[in-house]
């Protein structure tokens, strides 16, 4: 595919099936107290902090704004990106452990077992020693088994979706002492032999983005989250 064609199929699918199923998403279940555990002393001290006073639009949004704004929009966005690119062909699932997908190298042509991060902070001190052994443990048994020929520490690396250079933390410098941990616009010309592919994704992106009809997402959701909070029995107000 050219670099046009993937990314139009990229911004597809995120569109398809991580903004817009966020959205349905946040609009059914989110909008459910069923589906939330709750601390009615916290609760009330959050509705308190956003309305000045404890109600159901208080404790609603205290409830449906972690939960719709929160982490989980980042876990599927990482997620699905790493099924994407085995969908649309431009990497392949690996079978090695702790490895996500395994590429061609576009720019120096050595196959790379790769582990996806999203951000350049997405891990903390406690998983730089075990990503590093989980890194060495396959490339020793691999040269053990003779099963991949004249492989190399630098064929073994970290792809972080996003960010610069400049922005990654500690750990992930740490990483890079040992292994290649390749970020944002080089991860993405690396991948795709694109140079400025991961620019071009983004100003595509941001476009989608704007052009998303959010039906007025939030307070939609709070609303609807509201009325159930006013019937319940679980409340005093």
């Amino acid at each position: 595919m050219t670099e046009i064609e993937i990314i139009d199929a990229i911004v597809t699918s995120l569109k398809e099936k991580v903004f817009e199923k966020h959205i349905t998403s946040s609009l059914s279940k989110h909008t459910s107290i069923s589906s939330y555990n709750i601390n009615p002393i916290v609760v009330k001290y959050l509705s308190k902090l956003l309305e000045d006073k404890y109600s159901p639009e208080g404790v609603a949004k205290a409830l449906f704004y972690p939960r719709v704004l929160g982490t989980s929009i980042n876990t599927s966005f990482g997620t699905h990106i790493q099924n994407m690119l085995v969908d649309l062909r431009i990497a392949e699932g690996s079978m090695l452990k702790g490895m996500d997908i395994e590429f061609v190298d576009k720019l120096d042509d050595r196959r790379k077992y790769c582990q996806l991060k999203s951000g350049p902070n997405t891990i903390n001190s406690g998983d730089v020693k075990p990503l590093i052994k989980e890194f060495s443990d396959i490339i020793n048994l691999s040269r053990t088994n003779r099963a991949l020929d004249a492989i190399r520490n630098s064929d073994f690396i970290v792809g972080v979706l996003y960010g610069v250079e400049d922005e990654l933390s500690v750990h992930y410098k740490a990483i890079n002492r040992v292994h290649p941990v390749i970020i944002g616009q080089e991860f993405w010309h690396r991948l795709t032999g694109y140079e400025n592919f991961y620019s071009n994704l983004v100003v595509s992106l941001h476009k989608s983005i704007d052009e998303l009809d959010t039906k007025d997402m939030i307070n939609q959701g709070c609303a609807i989250l509201a009325d159930e909070i006013r019937n319940s029995d679980l409340f005093e107000f």
